[in-house]
């Protein structure tokens, strides 16, 4: 893909996005990692100065939209700000960073399919960190993301820009989630990710992704880029017995939209929360108890924790009528394929033009026209 404009249009808590139903803020969560604190704020702050609902996305961050003049905007800066989610003014849409949402608590011993090799979650503290003290990487695109896998292959099928996966070895370095053969001590992973960043700051030109470069190896010394990364697993949907004991709850949010109230009854649970990539959200560290009432009060709310239910094969953009290039109101389109039953109908992702945003990258992408939806041949 040819790019004609350096800089990209993603929105952050501070630049704030145009659309059509208002101003959009973007609050990016690294390793989606959020307090439940922090989430009451977000779902108030949505409440009262946005449409009520919280949009969760493919790069595990949450979007507050239809936030109308400067008063709303500045309001819903400082919300965020004043929550710990506003950490850096100049890097705030840089800190795109997805791990291994389950790591250090499921699957530690040995437990989980590819077979965890340690627990990222510290890396991501440290990444972010890093990326937010280093000025150069403030000019990294806002489609740029990092990957942490911890050895089950979760985050690398993501594809992310840059990345690793834990190994028996120590953490192999990844390109678009392709292993580079590069391995480095865990304790030197954040260090070499963010060289391979400073050099992809250096060389991009117009590029908003590496796999725009012509040569993506070069962002590392003695890559060899391996496969394409596999498919994508399913996302984490359940009940989850933790390895201290406790359990750790997911939920699919259908089309990963979060009305405001449901937002806050998750809050109430008061335990540590985790958004995404696949527009779930985990509730961690809780007794059986907890747990059960949980389910029982989240379900009638519209959270799915059934991991067969057609809502996880299910995406869309956000589509008319808040965005104005949309040709039709594709979240109402998915719902209704859904609610039908349609058999067979895979993974299917609806998006309202040909910028096909948040498309996964498996299953069909269905673009709306005048004459009804056409497949696109090719994943953006």
């Amino acid at each position: 893909m040819v790019r004609t404009r350096k800089d990209d249009a993603c929105p952050g808590a501070l630049s704030l996005h145009e659309a059509a139903d208002g101003a959009l803020a973007r609050i990016r969560l690294p390793g989606g990692m959020l307090t439940a604190a922090q989430l009451h704020t977000l779902a108030v702050t949505a409440r009262d100065h946005g449409t009520g609902t919280l949009e969760l996305t493919v790069r595990g961050n949450i979007q507050i939209r239809g936030i109308t003049g400067v008063s709303g905007a500045t309001a819903v800066a400082d919300a965020v700000a004043g929550a710990g989610l506003l950490p850096s003014a100049s890097h705030e849409r840089v800190r795109n960073i997805v791990a291994s949402p389950l790591s250090g608590r499921v699957g530690g011993r040995g437990g989980c399919r590819g077979g965890c090799r340690g627990d990222v979650r510290d890396l991501v503290t440290q990444l972010d960190a890093a990326l937010q003290a280093d000025p150069d990487l403030a000019d990294l695109p806002g489609r740029f993301w990092f990957g942490l896998d911890d050895g089950r292959g979760d985050i690398s099928a993501l594809a992310t820009d840059l990345g690793l996966r834990l190994t028996d070895e120590g953490a192999g370095l990844q390109i678009a989630g392709r292993d580079t053969g590069v391995l480095v001590p865990p304790g030197d992973a954040v260090a070499a990710l963010l060289d391979a960043a400073r050099r992809f700051v250096a060389v991009r030109g117009t590029c908003w992704r590496v796999t725009e470069l012509a040569d993506p190896a070069a962002l590392l010394d003695r890559a060899r880029l391996g496969p394409v990364p596999a498919a994508a697993q399913p996302p984490p949907v359940g009940w989850f017995d933790q390895d201290d004991g406790r359990v750790a709850l997911g939920a699919a949010v259908p089309l990963g939209v979060l009305p405001a109230r449901t937002a806050e009854f998750l809050a109430a649970i008061d335990a540590p929360i985790a958004i995404t990539p696949w527009r779930t959200v985990l509730v961690f560290d809780l007794d059986d108890a907890v747990a059960d009432t949980a389910l029982r009060v989240l379900a009638p709310l519209g959270l799915v924790f059934d991991a067969h239910s057609p809502w996880l094969s299910v995406s869309a953009c956000t589509g008319s009528p808040g965005c104005a290039k949309s040709l039709s109101d594709v979240r109402a389109d998915a719902a209704a394929a859904v609610e039908a039953g349609e058999p067979g109908m895979g993974r299917r992702h609806y998006v309202g033009c040909d910028r096909a945003c948040g498309s996964p990258s498996d299953g069909q992408v269905l673009i709306a026209t005048p004459e009804g939806y056409r497949t696109r041949n090719s994943h953006p």
